[in-house]
């Protein structure tokens, strides 16, 4: 059985149905803190299959071993952990204590329980502003954030796990820009609040929840001045934790992967894109850049393709008509 934590969001849901259709039995750990359950029973509608749901939190230390000793838990899939940039800013012990203690938390309780294979969601958000691109696992580790810097200090206590604890098998995925959704239409990106990521802002500009859109800066050394991204589909990306699940349990693993695309786009591309895909316009007007944003950042992922069988099938078109089909039919999100 698999223990999947942060399984009612975003990518943790899309990757709950991959893993229901592909016959394992799962558990979820998600404390719903920026998620909703009905997403767990959307996925449960989609593939017709049964999970098991515990609300609950890493930081609870008997809550989690509750579920260690209720369930035959063989491999875990860590996705929960808090992901604004900004806040992390604002609130960094939060995040170092959300992240980096309930990480901790989780492993001892996989250690006292002998599980030996973990899937952990990383972000490329490692490499801060890059050297060069596309970008490869080897690139220097310095990240710009709190936020950064608890995923890097998860990579590192993985590591160092796995030279102490024999048999230990761990893939780390560094991921790019995750968009899109479930081409169902009902499971997708449900931001609390402002989103912090483009695409369903875009998304809830074009469905008019919001007036318009604010672009960062237009004079960045790119094909239009906006800011180049990776953006990679978040089914292709879903299927790359069942890769890298399956890679656990052929042999003894320490595997860091990007995943993404290797194609760089811009935030108009994106926009105008979008408005193809949607028949809607998207207003946006230009602003200042943010503070720590790079200009271009966009993945090699040679070595997941190599080592993990790992391709993308979904382009940006597909991306923008997931987003919009979710978008359009969910308003609300899961509020609905």
């Amino acid at each position: 059985m698999i223990l999947v934590t942060g399984g009612a969001g975003y990518i943790g849901s899309h990757t709950l149905v991959e893993l229901l259709q592909a016959d394992h039995e799962v558990v979820v750990l998600d404390n719903l803190s920026n998620s909703s359950e009905e997403s767990l029973r959307r996925v449960m509608e989609i593939t017709g299959r049964r999970l098991e749901f515990v609300k609950a939190d890493l930081l609870d230390v008997d809550a989690l071993e509750q579920v260690f000793n209720s369930y035959p838990i063989d491999s875990v899939i860590h996705f929960a952990g808090k992901k604004a940039v900004g806040e992390s800013v604002a609130e960094p012990l939060l995040y170092y204590e959300n992240n980096v203690c309930g990480t901790l938390n989780l492993l001892k309780a996989m250690r006292k329980h002998q599980v030996k294979r973990m899937v952990f969601s990383s972000s490329a958000t490692v490499y801060g502003d890059p050297v060069s691109v596309p970008i490869q696992e080897t690139a220097a580790l310095q990240p710009t954030n709190p936020y950064g810097r608890t995923k890097l200090m998860i990579e590192q206590m993985l590591i160092d796990l796995k030279g102490s604890w024999e048999n230990f098998s761990v893939a780390i995925l560094r991921y790019f820009n995750p968009i899109g959704a479930h081409t169902s239409g009902r499971i997708g990106e449900d931001p609390a609040g402002i989103p912090n990521n483009l695409l369903p802002f875009v998304a809830q500009v074009a469905v008019g929840k919001r007036e318009k859109l604010s672009v960062f800066g237009d004079d960045y050394a790119t094909v239009d001045g906006t800011g180049v991204r990776d953006y990679i589909h978040v089914v292709d990306l879903a299927k790359g934790h069942l890769l890298a699940l399956g890679k656990t349990g052929e042999e003894n693993l320490l595997g860091i992967y990007n995943l993404g695309t290797g194609n760089g786009y811009s935030v108009l591309q994106i926009v105008h894109a979008f408005e193809e895909a949607s028949d809607s316009k998207v207003p946006y007007e230009i602003v200042e850049r943010r503070p720590g944003d790079i200009a271009v950042c966009y993945a090699d992922s040679g070595r997941a393709s190599k080592e993990l069988g790992f391709a993308v099938e979904k382009g940006l078109t597909e991306m923008c008509q997931d987003t919009w089909r979710w978008q359009k039919n969910n308003p609300e999100g899961y509020g609905v």
